[in-house]
């Protein structure tokens, strides 16, 4: 099939590997213009455009696809499908339509559970225990379309978003050969989602980061996998900015005296315990501004912090 790629992030470059490795024929790229980042703000350009390059794949990044000038050039390529990874552009109907067979996407959750902007992050959050991937049909309403074909993944207890997003990327990929597989044989079948099973995986935003330690610990153990690794929990360490990496929630038991106010540090036994709602949130990597990250047991060497409250 001639096909049409579109995406941006690290999570699309699986996808795309793939199709450049197959029988089918990527005919052009579409990818977000290349933006400045980094201290110097230099341009960049995306993880998607860097591979499409390395293969010589015309690549084309337009700021809205929607001019008739843009809609041209895309139908230009005849192609029999569209494939949508993290594109980072909401495709109008003129677009999905230009494909012969549409458009399809893949999405890092167990639709119809996560549609939105975060859906890896967010089942972390939720304590899910199992998340993956769908390949669904791309209709004009938000990850609304019918499913194509889904990859599943339990979720471990030390996984964390980035770890997640690593694998999702990977299982896409595989998802995704399995889809052209049945669109060649015409096996394919498309599955409408429950809409009474919707939940929505809202955009991750910088204020989510400030850690709550009157919540317990097991949510604020979720809430640090799940923000790893942007934007990363946070909280004050004497005035300082002290991003929590990694840790977990570990009953109270005799590790701290009775009757402690939330956020109070305690160092039993070379841990770095904090008090919280309920129960402790132990730290295992901690990084504070313009340090590296570290071990909890690195930072116990070098602060005393035993029932310093953070926060």
């Amino acid at each position: 099939m001639r096909i049409i790629f579109a995406g941006t992030p690290a999570f699309a470059v699986p996808g795309l590997q793939m199709l450049l490795a197959s029988k089918h024929d990527v005919c052009a790229v579409y990818t977000q213009p290349d933006r400045p980042s980094g201290r110097g703000r230099q341009l960049h350009i995306s993880p998607v455009k860097d591979l499409a390059l390395k293969y010589s794949i015309p690549v084309f990044q337009p700021l809205t696809l929607k001019t008739d000038e843009d809609l041209q050039q895309l139908s230009s390529f005849n192609a029999d499908l569209m494939v949508v990874v993290a594109y980072g552009m909401i495709l109008t109907q003129a677009v999905l339509d230009a494909p012969r067979l549409g458009c399809i996407n893949v999405h890092g959750s167990l639709l119809p559970r996560w549609r939105g902007a975060a859906p890896i992050q967010r089942a972390l959050m939720a304590g899910d225990e199992k998340t993956g991937v769908t390949i669904m049909q791309i209709v004009r309403k938000l990850d609304a379309g019918d499913m194509l074909h889904k990859e599943e993944y339990l979720i471990k207890a030390n996984d964390t978003a980035s770890d997640l997003h690593d694998k999702l990327a990977g299982l896409g990929a595989i998802g995704l050969s399995k889809v052209l597989e049945q669109m060649e044989a015409g096996t394919l079948q498309a599955e409408p989602q429950d809409e009474t099973l919707v939940t929505y995986a809202e955009k991750l935003t910088k204020s989510e980061a400030v850690i709550d330690w009157t919540q317990s610990a097991n949510i604020l153990a979720l809430k640090v996998r799940g923000l790893n690794a942007w934007p990363v929990a946070q909280t004050l360490y004497r005035g300082n900015v002290l991003r929590i990496w990694q840790a977990e929630a570990v009953e109270a038991d005799n590790l701290m005296p009775q009757q402690v106010e939330p956020g109070t540090v305690s160092c039993q036994n070379k841990a770095m315990d904090v008090a919280t709602g309920k129960g402790l949130l132990r730290l295992h990597e901690v990084q504070l501004p313009g340090g590296k990250r570290m071990t909890a047991q690195a930072f116990l060497n070098a602060h005393d912090v035993n029932g310093v409250k953070l926060g």
